[in-house]
């Protein structure tokens, strides 16, 4: 009989590995399904970036106080989950804190303590956010995009990770309990812990050992059992950048916001008509100037959609979305993910990519997004300045609008104007190039 539990712990491990391994190699042959991208070199920076933006949340503390309490709930869960690695080889091998057979005692309280310290600090900064999203309600948690499903899992996260950090507190209310009465394997690593000792009176009343191993015992699946379920849930939840946040800013743009770059084949066509190049007899391979679904996009910008974590930074710096307008940078990236997941689910489902594309609406779409969310754009680049993990939505903006140009020939007239202007007389106003300098005749 007491080899059922290591054989339970041992079939759940494996079918959540499974089943995380599953997802995340749909999610990677997703963004592969990207054009390709090639940033240049700089690896030096690349890495200061993602130790600075990623690693240390430096793009967070741009203001304190929300900064502070993001990376005390990044931090600590991920610091608490440390001793998760204990409860996996207490479960494998049918061990309890086998840690503490090897550490020095104080040490190992020492350390139980501070993870215990940092599952309260987790504790109250989830009530914090919880407060902040559904009862003082800050504004750009309440945008036309956040209902639904993206709403509950915002909250429904933290709730898991209060859950999580209060099991932590009970298994080790309780085990401390067991090791003063000496109960079987329960053993006694001296002192009480540092938090969990405040929910001892809870349970010291109960008498019966055997109900309070049953306590201790559903508080350790519980955890366990949870934070599987946790690395299985965020692979569908927008807590994704909490892993690809790294690769993200380490490959984000790093060149001077407001640079763009040229086509590379329209260079190319206008350098071959100036003669400045001469003609190699390739032809180019254009299947589509611009982005109209999310598979015209770079596997960087499909990166991008699945790193977002909805915190809507993008959309409250937007001056488009300030002023009205139906555009949210958070949506085009929300957007850009669903298309993406959705042509990925057609694919699993064994359909060609011709024909996955063909099943639903493109990115570029009422359904997703339209043209008049694209055209509200100023290119300003605020919501690029403003992602806390530098994802660029307007990359994925100026892709649609060229497709929009290029392809559709449908900008607006003022636009059309203006392009033709710049085609016949070099600059946006239709006078002649000669007239261009008029302007400063009268100065001195």
């Amino acid at each position: 009989m007491e080899f059922i539990p290591i054989i339970a712990f041992i079939l759940a491990l494996a079918c959540v590995g499974y089943l995380v391994s599953k997802r995340i190699r749909r999610i990677s042959a997703n963004i592969k399904l990207g054009k390709p991208f090639a940033p240049v070199g700089r690896q030096g920076e690349r890495l200061k970036t993602m130790l600075l933006v990623a690693f240390g949340q430096g793009k967070m503390f741009h203001k304190p106080l929300v900064g502070l309490l993001h990376f005390v709930i990044y931090a600590g869960f991920l610091l608490v989950n440390v001793e998760v690695l204990e409860i996996i080889i207490d479960g494998i091998t049918g061990q309890h804190r086998i840690f503490s057979q090897f550490l020095p005692t104080s040490f190992y309280n020492f350390l139980i303590g501070f993870f215990e310290f940092l599952a309260v600090s987790v504790i109250a900064v989830c009530v914090i956010f919880l407060w902040r999203r559904n009862i003082q309600k800050v504004a750009r948690f309440q945008k036309a995009e956040i209902k639904g499903w993206a709403r509950l899992d915002a909250n429904l996260i933290l709730v898991f990770e209060i859950v999580l950090m209060f099991a932590i507190l009970t298994m080790n209310a309780t085990d401390s309990i067991l090791q003063a009465r000496h109960v079987h394997h329960y053993p006694n690593v001296g002192e009480k812990f540092l938090f969990s000792q405040f929910l001892i009176p809870i349970f010291q009343g109960i008498e019966n050992n055997t109900v309070l191993t049953v306590i201790e015992r559903t508080a350790w699946w519980l955890h366990i059992l949870g934070i599987m379920g946790f690395a299985l849930y965020v692979t569908y939840s927008k807590h994704l950048h909490i892993f690809l946040a790294f690769p993200n800013t380490y490959f984000s743009n790093l060149e001077a916001k407001g640079k763009f770059k040229n086509n590379a084949i329209v260079t190319r066509e206008v350098n071959l008509a100036l003669g400045l190049i001469q003609d190699d007899g390739v032809a180019s391979e254009v299947t589509r100037f611009g982005a109209k679904d999310a598979t015209d996009l770079t596997w960087k910008n499909l990166m991008d959609a699945y790193s977002c974590t909805e915190c809507g930074r993008c959309t409250a710096s937007c001056p488009a979305n300030l002023t009205g307008k139906k555009l949210s940078p958070r949506k085009v990236m929300m957007d850009t993910r669903d298309r993406i997941d959705e042509i990925g689910r057609y694919l699993e489902s064994g359909k060609s990519l011709a024909d996955a594309l063909a099943a639903g609406n493109p990115l570029y779409s009422e359904q997703y997004t339209s043209k008049e969310e694209l055209m509200a754009c100023t290119t300003c680049n605020a919501c690029v300045e403003a992602c806390p993990i530098n994802i660029d939505p307007l990359s994925i903006i100026i892709q649609m609008r060229q497709y929009i140009a290029m392809e559709e020939s449908a900008t607006p007239p003022a636009w059309t104007a203006m392009l033709q202007n710049i085609e016949t007389s070099f600059s946006p106003w239709k006078f002649a190039p000669t007239d261009r300098f008029n302007w400063a005749n009268d100065l001195k």
